[in-house]
């Protein structure tokens, strides 16, 4: 599979990339370079990422010299680390990937160090035998930075918060080329904005943050036919209205075609799953969710007892580089009425030609403050939205238009960091007093705008 779109041209810029080549240890590359479109390539394929020069660093003192040189030369930068959330409206002048950065450390007393370009799952792995857990994304494969800087919405957010709210330190590149450790006493604005800011700042290096005892679970996915889709989110509308904080839980419409790691009860059909992780006791937890079971035929039920390891059963997101178009929002509740509206437009009989359209309830943990600030917004929001189509399949993009207006009697309030697919839906994030301060922000730790996420948004 290409893994990026080679037709789109790439910018170019008369920066004298070579002189970044000299004083880094890793990789620097320009259009004309074999290296380069691997280097570029997103985990989205269906988004342009064709930026003048990509500089894979090895180090902090790589990115800091990446940093200086842009300033020097009146370029603007952008990171990416495992390319899950790339735009391609930032990534035109100088972009450094940060997967070198593989530093990976987790202490048997409750936390872990990582570099900027370690994915979950090696976190996951390395706390299991001390029975503990990281606050992952719904997929282990995703990068940790990323992630975290957007909040970071896991699949044990009800019970355990957002994953910025477990985070220690955090090591960064600011915009004016240094290195500096955050933390809640070492600039403190800057932990601040770096949780929930995503890369507005600068370039994240490193991060350390707090595990949890949380060997196992009870959850995974439980699959209907799409016909039953009204039925079965009836009933998990009114089941989750009474959730405790230790179960956290989603719906999703899946369209998936017949194709290795898709089980032929889900191939070629729409079929709704119901996520559900219980961190409490095993036995209530099947108590919980029997109302869930009995409420239509099963097609598939993956809902047992198991490892933390074995949390990527719950979402079951995709692994291989996929050519999506997103969209997203966040509700303020999600009636019966919301729910008819979505089934409507995406439901058996629809046409929808979406993939996925999820809906998760929020609240719990996810709605209280950490015990530091953040720039995270979000946390009155009761449900959030997210669909996904085949970039290229005809009218993908017109019919997710459709789902949102029809959800805009519902939606409300700051969006999701990391449910946000174009630099103009940053705006809409934050709310006014967090505006006001990542402007304060990167005035103080990127004065000359070398940050392309700032740049755009906030000065």
């Amino acid at each position: 599979m290409t893994i990026i779109d080679t037709r789109v041209e790439p910018r170019t810029s008369q920066a004298p990339f070579a002189e970044l080549d000299a004083l880094t240890t890793g990789t620097v590359a320009v259009p004309a370079d074999a290296a380069y479109d691997a280097l570029v390539s997103p985990w989205n394929v269906a988004i342009p990422v064709r930026p003048a020069a990509v500089l894979a660093a090895q180090s902090a003192q790589d990115v800091v010299e990446a940093v200086r040189f842009a300033a020097r030369h009146g370029l603007h930068v952008t990171p990416q680390a495992t390319g899950h959330g790339p735009m391609a409206e930032l990534t035109t002048e100088l972009l450094v990937t940060t997967q070198g950065l593989d530093e990976c450390v987790v202490h048997p007393e409750g936390w872990a160090r990582v570099g900027a370009g370690v994915k979950w799952v090696r976190v996951v792995e390395a706390a299991a035998p001390h029975g503990l857990a990281p606050l992952s994304g719904s997929i282990t494969d995703v990068g940790i930075v990323g992630y975290t800087t957007g909040g970071g919405l896991g699949p044990m957010a009800r019970t355990y918060g957002m994953a910025i709210d477990r985070v220690r330190a955090i090591e960064v590149v600011t915009g004016d080329g240094e290195l500096r450790r955050a933390t809640p006493t070492q600039h403190p604005e800057l932990f601040f904005g770096l949780r929930g800011g995503k890369g507005m700042l600068g370039i994240v290096t490193a991060i350390e943050f707090d595990l949890v005892e949380q060997p196992m679970f009870y959850g995974g996915s439980l699959w209907f036919d799409g016909e039953h889709a009204a039925t079965v989110t009836e009933r998990w509308l009114e089941w989750a209205e009474d959730l405790p904080e230790v179960a956290t839980t989603s719906i999703a419409l899946f369209q998936m075609p017949a194709m290795p790691g898709v089980p032929p009860e889900l191939a070629d059909r729409l079929a709704l799953s119901v996520r559900y992780v219980w961190t409490g006791d095993a036995e209530e937890g099947e108590r919980r969710f029997a109302t869930i079971r009995e409420s239509a035929p099963v097609l598939l039920d993956d809902v047992a007892h198991k490892p933390y390891t074995a949390i990527d059963s719950v979402h079951t997101d995709p692994l291989d580089p996929t050519p999506a178009f997103e969209a997203g929002a966040v509700l303020t509740d999600f009636p019966a009425e919301a729910a008819e509206a979505l089934l409507d437009l995406t439901g058996h009989g629809s046409g929808s030609p979406q993939v996925l359209v999820e809906v998760r309830q929020m609240g719990g943990a996810i709605a209280r403050a950490g015990e530091h600030e953040s720039a995270f917004s979000s946390r009155g929001a009761a449900y959030s939205l997210l669909t996904v189509g085949i970039a290229d399949v005809p009218g993908v993009e017109e019919h997710a238009a459709k789902i949102l207006e029809a959800m805009a009697p519902w939606t409300g309030g700051p969006r999701l960091p990391n449910f946000t697919f174009t630099p103009e839906e940053y705006a809409d994030a934050y709310d006014e007093a967090t505006i006001e301060r990542l402007r304060r922000a990167i005035r103080t730790y990127d004065p000359l705008g070398v940050m392309a996420i700032g740049r755009v948004l906030f000065t």
